[in-house]
């Protein structure tokens, strides 16, 4: 067997990075992954309980989780950074900006590099790769061209994200088990495989596909250490697949739990309300995925997830989580 790239890039256990899902991501469980053999990662709002749109807030307390991350584990981690795109607005380039420049004085090692649409990742892939950064680069709508164009600016592995993912679902209904042996195919770095991936079998079959490694969002949600509500967490172990429901705002596709909000935002959609709209009812509660998942208000906020949530039965710990997954897999 050929040694695994992914591990010895990440110089992990395991093949596994725990995905950056804005708000319900903390120094505990970025740390719990980490000392279980795989890589945590530390998303938007990593730890915090309040909303803030102040750009030097919001640096400094990424600054403080990734300090509060070291204090907690040895182990290497990331820190997500949202890739500027055509027509965003300066607020979000100041977002980017200043918690990138935050992770290269704070020496992190890692960056989950995440983009939407039509990524512009040139300049900051190179102030990355100066600073000694490894790039793992999810596009949330993956492709063949996308994926050959960061393996050209740098990235080091690609993240292949299927339609079974959870919250924004790429825009093309082209799932895991096609878009992982279309991207591993046309890269010569290595890639994970993302959407669906919550068991021992989708990771054998992640690998069987062309991947070298698993990117998990929805399984770490129901972890002890996640800082997502209990209501969330048991909201998630009781639902079903076939439960979840599906709407668009602008360009973002949201697959979702079916509670108030969401469907409403579901109806809204479906009599063609207009994204002003959408974006209007959505932030009109104070913070979609804040709002529900992380306190807990089910039918104020949106809870995102992956198709595979009817394979999730059970709240465990994220090592416990692990083990599970990469049980009798030989990583060389």
């Amino acid at each position: 067997m050929n040694k695994n790239r992914i591990k010895q890039i990440l110089g992990t256990e395991y093949p596994i990075v725990q995905a950056p899902m804005t708000w319900i991501t903390s120094a505990e469980s970025v740390a719990a992954v980490g000392n279980t053999g795989g890589l945590g990662t530390l998303g938007s709002n990593a730890g915090q309980k309040t909303i803030t749109n102040d750009v030097k807030e919001t640096s400094e307390r990424m600054r403080n989780e990734i300090r509060k991350t070291r204090q907690l584990t040895d182990a290497p981690f990331a820190v997500n950074f949202i890739v500027p795109v055509k027509g965003m607005t300066a607020q979000y380039f100041n977002y980017s900006n200043v918690i990138l420049d935050v992770m290269i004085e704070e020496g992190v090692e890692f960056a989950v590099a995440v983009a939407m649409d039509t990524p512009d990742f040139s300049e900051p892939f190179k102030k990355m790769k100066d600073a000694g950064i490894k790039i793992i680069y999810r596009d949330n709508t993956p492709s063949i061209e996308k994926a050959k164009a960061a393996e050209a600016a740098g990235a080091d592995i690609i993240v292949a994200t299927g339609y079974d993912g959870g919250g924004a679902i790429p825009s093309y209904p082209i799932g895991t088990f096609s878009i992982v042996p279309m991207i591993a195919d046309n890269v010569n770095i290595p890639v994970m495989a993302a959407g669906g991936i919550t068991d021992n079998r989708s990771v054998r079959a992640a690998l069987a596909l062309g991947a070298e490694g698993v990117y998990v969002g929805t399984r770490f949600i129901a972890s002890t250490e996640c800082p997502a509500s209990d209501i969330c967490k048991q909201d998630i172990v009781q639902t079903e697949s076939t439960d979840l429901i599906q709407f668009s705002i602008t360009s973002f596709n949201f697959r979702t739990i079916p509670h108030k909000l969401a469907c409403e935002l579901k109806g809204l959609d479906d009599n063609g309300a207009s994204p002003e709209e959408l974006n209007n009812k959505l932030s009109g509660t104070g913070g979609g995925y804040k709002r529900a998942m992380l306190d807990g208000f089910l039918d104020e906020g949106i809870s995102g997830v992956s198709y595979a949530v009817s394979l999730i039965k059970e709240v465990k710990s994220c090592k416990d989580i692990i083990e599970e997954m990469m049980l009798g897999i030989n990583f060389k």
